[in-house]
């Protein structure tokens, strides 16, 4: 979905901020069952849930890609008339003066584009994927609790790494398989290529986005088959039968009743309505918790840095550093996102390996937090500048500086031409300077066809020269800043250390967030944890992201109605403060609820260890009175009688 943000900008000719809506309804989906999921599938049948899940999120993909199936072809804005045939010469200037747009003019409109746009095709991608997220929501806390509740404590931290790691291997597949379907045309087998004039890196391209949903949902479709035959639970491990060990939350309810006193067993489903009773007291019982609420807080705050962040980061690669949405896409898959991967493992070895307490890995999320933070910083000394466009970033004679509007893409050179101001159809002169349109190029003729199209004879490519023979100018932008290639490696190199230290600290959180809390209530901890980042970051996220890089646009294209379309060029300099000045910002204020949050942990673990304490003086005393009335060894049976009536396992709740 991330690799396709551009592809559907552009292709429905919509602002970003709408784009972040369409991304964003991915968390409406879950915020729509989530809550309940997470507490009444922690009751039921865990992996049937997941695999009915499943199921949906394939129908949501595949209900994305219809769009392309039943509207019609894509047609990009063009202010030429492509002619196939090479000896055929073209006037753009003399084929703009025919019909004369003074500048804020509309383009006429095309018959039957009022019907057109009136179905809003970008809605049958936004309900596929609020389809897709309500098929998404039991994965995360059902599957996760699933594990930690038939496996070692002492291994949860490495499989929930393993697991973290595997779900980012998902992403990296799907940015490569954005960045093949990018560099597609998105009518492949519908038009004849050599009549197309834009290149992967025009800003009008769209990719076959819809080819790559068809892909996934097949793919997520298989996925359910082997979910269906796991079993509801599994054999307890064997280290844990001897003390009384029961299956987590599938045992017990929410009140923390013993064993013995539980109406059900693990087989039997329980009642609905007995469930229900438990959910509030439930929710109140986690929220009361001051160590889950602030964790709560910090990562609603992180995760709005983190998906603003992601969801137009390939964009951020295309508009600043020159590259196509393949490329970037391709670069995010292949070097980003794998260096996150890695630290998320890398996390859980390291925790498994040194034997973390609770207190040493939020410390440990905490410092590889803070030191990416630092790196980061360093992003913003690795800008470009603006590309040279006349009329929009420099005048008609090169000059740069230039404050945009919409009479200084008119000069001298091209009054004689009587174009229009809304045309987006860059060529670039011999001059180094790329131009709006032939037309505002001041381009007498033209020869050849498609992307080898030369137009000739341009009187603005002549005033901004340093000869009067620089009079030609080529279809497409012109080649990006040398100075942006030269310092293009590093970011990447900077982008990828800093996601791999972030990373690090993945696994501890998570390990925090399911040990902060009472070990009945984990599932509904997981699922109120996603359902809070998802609603509160995942939605708003990506809109006010895009409403702010909508902000920096310097040109905006026009949909077949002439209204406003997708922007076309953006201010390079703005576009680099407002998006990482904002992505750091939210991270400062996270570190503050950070502080406060190890303070009242350790505060927590200080309690819980005198807790401890007592109960083991008291379970002592209760050994002793046992041995000397009783010599069969009814003790230890005693002592773990105790431990479960305590509603709580020590060992597994604090140490790993």
């Amino acid at each position: 979905m991330k690799s396709t943000v551009t592809q559907l900008e552009r292709r429905f000719d919509v602002p970003s901020y709408l784009i972040g809506v369409i991304d964003g309804s991915f968390e409406m989906g879950n915020l729509l069952v989530i809550a309940f999921v997470s507490y009444f599938g922690a009751k039921l049948h865990r992996p049937k849930i997941i695999s009915v899940g499943c199921l949906l999120m394939s129908a949501g993909t595949f209900l994305m890609a219809i769009p392309h199936f039943i509207t019609g072809r894509y047609k990009f804005e063009t202010s030429v008339r492509s002619s196939v045939n090479t000896s055929t010469s073209l006037s753009p200037c003399s084929a703009s003066s025919l019909d004369p747009l003074t500048p804020g003019d509309r383009l006429p409109a095309i018959p039957g584009c009022e019907r057109e746009s009136s179905l809003s095709m970008w809605i049958y991608v936004l309900l596929g994927n609020i389809l897709r997220g309500i098929g998404e929501t039991p994965i995360q806390p059902l599957g996760i609790s699933y594990i930690d509740d038939y496996a070692r404590a002492e291994n949860v931290a490495f499989y929930i790494g393993c697991i973290q790691t595997i779900s980012i291997i998902g992403p990296v597949f799907g940015y490569l398989l954005g960045s093949i379907c990018a560099g597609i045309y998105v009518d492949i087998g519908f038009v004849d290529m050599d009549s197309i004039t834009i290149t992967p890196g025009d800003a009008r391209w769209v990719g076959a986005w819809w080819l790559g949903f068809i892909i996934a949902g097949t793919v997520t479709l298989l996925s359910a088959i082997p979910f269906w035959f796991l079993p509801k639970s599994l054999p307890a491990p064997a280290g844990l039968r001897l003390s009384g060990y029961t299956a987590g939350e599938q045992s017990r309810f929410a009140t923390g009743a013993s064993h013995s006193e539980d109406k059900h067993t693990a087989d039997e489903p329980p009642v609905l309505l007995e469930m229900a009773k438990e959910f509030l007291p439930s929710l109140k019982n986690l929220l009361g918790n001051p160590v889950y609420f602030l964790y709560l807080c910090v990562t609603i705050v992180q995760f709005n840095s983190l998906i603003g962040m992601v969801t137009y980061k390939p964009k951020y690669i295309e508009q600043h550093y020159g590259q196509s949405a393949s490329n970037a896409n391709f670069l995010m898959g292949v070097i980003n996102i794998p260096a996150v991967a890695l630290g998320m493992f890398s996390g859980g070895v390291i925790m498994k390996k040194f034997k973390m307490s609770l207190m040493g890995a939020a410390k440990f999320a905490f410092g590889t937090s803070l030191l990416g933070y630092l790196l980061s910083l360093f992003f913003f000394s690795m800008g470009c500048e603006n590309a040279r466009v006349a009329g929009i970033t420099v005048t008609y004679r090169g000059v740069e500086g230039l404050s945009y509007n919409e009479k200084s893409q008119l000069a001298d050179c091209n009054s004689g031409c009587f174009c229009s101001t809304n045309d987006w159809d860059p060529v670039c002169g011999e001059n180094g300077i790329t131009y709006v349109s032939p037309c505002l190029a001041g381009c007498r003729t033209s020869r050849g066809s498609g992307k080898n199209t030369v137009f000739e004879q341009c009187q603005c490519v002549a005033e901004a020269g340093q000869g009067p023979h620089n009079l030609t100018a080529t279809a497409g932008h012109c080649p990006h800043r040398e100075g942006c290639d030269r310092i293009f490696p590093y970011f990447l190199a900077l982008s990828v250390i800093s996601s791999f230290i972030i990373s690090l600290g993945g696994t501890p959180g998570y390990i925090l967030l399911i040990r902060c809390i009472k070990p009945e209530l984990k599932s509904l901890a997981l699922g109120l944890h996603t359902l809070a980042t998802r609603t509160l970051a995942g939605i708003p996220a990506p809109i006010y992201f895009g409403a702010i890089i909508d902000s920096t646009c310097l040109k905006w294209g026009q949909n077949r109605c002439g209204r406003r379309g997708a922007c076309r060029i953006y201010n390079t300099a703005a576009y680099r403060i407002v998006y990482l000045g904002l992505t750091l910002g939210l991270r400062t204020a996270s570190f503050f609820l950070c502080l406060l949050g190890i303070v009242l942990l350790e505060k927590q673990i200080r309690e819980e260890a005198e807790e401890r304490g007592k109960l083991g003086n008291g379970t002592a005393e209760a050994v002793t009175k046992g041995e000397e009335e009783d010599d069969s060894g009814d003790s230890s049976a005693h002592y773990s009688q105790l431990i479960r009536t305590s509603g709580r396992e020590p060992d597994r709740e604090t140490r790993l």
